[in-house]
């Protein structure tokens, strides 16, 4: 009786053991790690053994097994294949991480479908854009990453950004997100509420974006405005990124707004002192200071004293001597050493003179200089009196012609 009733619990048991199928989901208890390269689990309900390769425990890189599971634990795993030998009843090569990622892949889809959003940080620049890990692997084009160029994708590397699904396909392991559809909508709010009060006169505090060789791009709080290369100092800049950095905190002041084109037009020079603010202490009557000869005409030379500032050096303070054009003696990019005859800071004007510096020529007899026998001008008049302007010799001249 007792060897009947032992039959029928082997034949049941034998009964209750399940055949393993590739693709089922089965739980495993780990009975034993192997040289530190898989973990031996034994499938609950089936009465065999499984192998679970470290590679295959998670969907991150495992780079020792024993932190990842240890004897004793239950597995949920997918069964990718059987290894072995029938006859023996074989052994199955397991997977917990294409289980979990086959949940990752369902819970993308469900996203995809409802239209929602993923966020995941940033692995690997490639070559044509960047790796994301959104649980699997996700792939960002160039074109997609955000809204305008970017020479270097280095600087996304490990940021965590969120993305719109644009393609999924599990069976082939491709996701195709884009982070430019999340930037262009947030850049469309942040431009409506700006636009709104933004107006031209105010100073406002912004961050430099970008540069290229004709200004720079500053992120005003989502929307970029443009200082151009002429408005970042009142020195001449040939480059942007000769005295700006990416990522720098500036002032800048808004020159103009127009919300149809979504275009700002900035200036940070306007933010600093005028280089006219306070000419009268910087250059007083009288004083010597080291110039650069800008640019001349045929009336005189201008000079540059400070950043911004530039005086008229006129022809006939320019030599004692004779001077056809003051390009006779002076050429653009010259340093010379000016006196200030005249200071006119409301109307931003410097009378300066070369010649004031210079020792006279002496002169033997009754003969005068030639300049000086046009204009009548004494030999000895001081050398600030001496700085007329064109139109005043002639006026003498004719003046003292009719009193003849």
């Amino acid at each position: 009786m007792a060897e009947n009733e032992d039959r029928n619990d082997l034949l049941n048991a034998l009964n209750s053991v399940e055949e393993v199928k590739v693709g089922d989901v089965v739980k495993g208890e780990v009975l034993a790690i192997d040289d530190d390269r898989q973990a031996i689990v034994g499938i609950e309900g089936a009465g065999v053994e499984g192998v679970v390769p470290a590679k295959e425990l998670s969907t991150k890189p495992v780079e020792d097994i024993n932190d990842q599971v240890k004897v004793g634990d239950v597995l949920d795993l997918v069964v990718i294949s059987k290894i072995g030998n029938d006859k023996e009843n074989g052994s199955y090569l397991l997977s917990h991480r294409r289980l979990e990622a086959r949940k990752v892949w369902d819970e993308i889809q469900q996203k995809f479908e409802a239209g929602e959003t993923v966020t995941a940080p940033v692995t690997q620049v490639v070559k044509g854009g960047l790796v994301v890990d959104a649980g699997v692997r996700g792939f960002v084009p160039a074109s997609m990453i955000t809204d305008h160029f970017v020479e270097d994708l280095n600087q996304f590397k490990g940021q965590t950004l969120e993305f719109q699904i644009i393609e999924i396909e599990p069976s082939e392991n491709r996701l195709i997100l884009s982070h430019k559809a999340i930037v262009k909508a947030q850049h469309a709010e942040a431009a409506k509420e700006l636009f709104a009060t933004l107006e031209p006169g105010q100073t406002v505090e912004g961050t430099v974006a970008r540069m290229t060789n004709f200004g720079a791009f500053v992120d005003l709080g989502g929307v970029d405005g443009l200082v151009h290369v002429s408005e970042i100092s009142y020195e001449r800049v040939e480059k942007p990124s000769d005295v700006l950095k990416t990522g720098q905190k500036i002032n800048v002041k808004v020159l103009s707004v127009d919300p149809d084109r979504e275009r700002i037009s900035l200036s940070i020079k306007q933010t600093l002192p005028g280089p006219w603010d306070d000419i009268a202490e910087k250059a007083p009557e009288g004083s010597v200071l080291t110039g650069t000869v800008k640019r001349l005409t045929s009336f005189g030379a201008f000079v540059e004293v400070f950043p911004g500032v530039e005086g008229l050096v006129h022809i006939s303070q320019i030599s004692h001597k004779h001077i056809a054009t003051p390009a006779d003696v002076l050429t653009p990019g010259q340093e010379v050493q000016v006196k200030v005859l005249e200071v006119h800071p409301d109307q931003q004007r410097l009378g300066l003179s070369i010649k004031a510096l210079e020792e006279k020529p002496q002169v033997s007899g009754n003969h005068e200089p030639r300049e000086h026998q046009s204009s009548n001008v004494s030999a000895d008049a001081p050398e600030e009196e001496s700085g007329f302007t064109l139109g005043d010799i002639i006026g003498r001249d004719l003046k003292d012609s009719q009193e003849k």
